[in-house]
């Protein structure tokens, strides 16, 4: 299963590891930290010019990419069909 993160950008369930909302998680320096680093050396792709809600923290062939995305994170966990399968169980 795919999951759409905005823009032209499709990345496969099986690889995200997280889906945060960039607003509650830059509270925390140590996130900010990790963000400025993850920018720095070239693991931040940006979806779209516009303003980002989340982002996505994935790994696929042993290389971490991090997708800064327009979409908010409430929408893409609705999208990945997460708490459905959870009811499912």
């Amino acid at each position: 299963m795919f999951i759409h993160l905005g823009g032209d950008v499709v990345v496969p369930l099986k690889d995200i590891i997280a889906i945060m909302d960039l607003e509650s998680s830059n509270v925390s320096q140590n996130t900010r930290e990790f963000l400025q680093t993850a920018d720095d050396e070239g693991f931040i792709k940006k979806i779209s010019k516009n303003s980002y809600k989340s982002f996505i923290l994935s790994e696929r062939d042993n290389k971490t990419v991090i997708y800064l995305s327009p979409i908010s994170s409430v929408t893409l966990l609705k999208r990945s069909n997460f708490l459905e399968d959870i009811s499912l169980k």
